[in-house]
This record gives structure tokens, C-alpha cells and sequence, in this order.
């Protein structure tokens, strides 16, 4: 995994996940697997959104006691 610890939108706490709501976020799971996730509801047991294979985006979701680490993006700046 590559060392994000102190930038910002970094988190191992899973109950943090929620301020990446809306925002791509770089995923680690415990079983190896890490990719980009665009996150777009965190429920009790798991996280929902959309993960890119097979060249599109897809639903998909994790349970969050699969999740490793995981690090965000920044809100993406709007023109209004």
C-alpha cells in the first residue's frame, strides 16, 4: 500500500468513510485487492457505488469489514 497516511481524506477508521460521499475514492481491501471506487452511500454493513472493469463503471458494493484502507479525492470544484 502506498504510504497516504497524513493527506488528507486518508482513513483506516471505516466510520470516516462517509465524508467520501460523491468523491472517487482508492480502495485497499484485506484480501489484497485495491482499485478506484466512486462511493455513493455507506450503510451499517456495507459501502455502495461504482467500480471500473471491464471498461465501464459498474455497480458495485463492499462490505466494510472487507475494507483495508482507503483514501479519497478532494470535492471537485464547480463552476456556480
Amino acid at each position: 500500500m502506498q504510504n497516504l497516511e497524513g493527506t488528507p481524506f486518508y482513513g483506516q477508521n471505516i466510520r470516516g468513510l462517509d465524508n467520501c460521499i460523491f468523491r472517487f475514492t482508492y480502495m485497499w481491501l484485506r484480501n489484497g485487492d485495491n482499485f478506484w471506487f466512486y462511493l455513493t452511500a455507506v450503510g451499517h454493513e456495507r459501502a455502495y457505488g461504482y467500480r471500473f472493469f471491464g471498461g465501464r463503471w459498474n455497480e458495485y458494493s463492499i462490505a466494510l469489514r472487507n475494507i483495508d484502507a482507503y483514501h479519497c479525492s478532494p470535492p471537485t470544484p464547480t463552476l456556480y
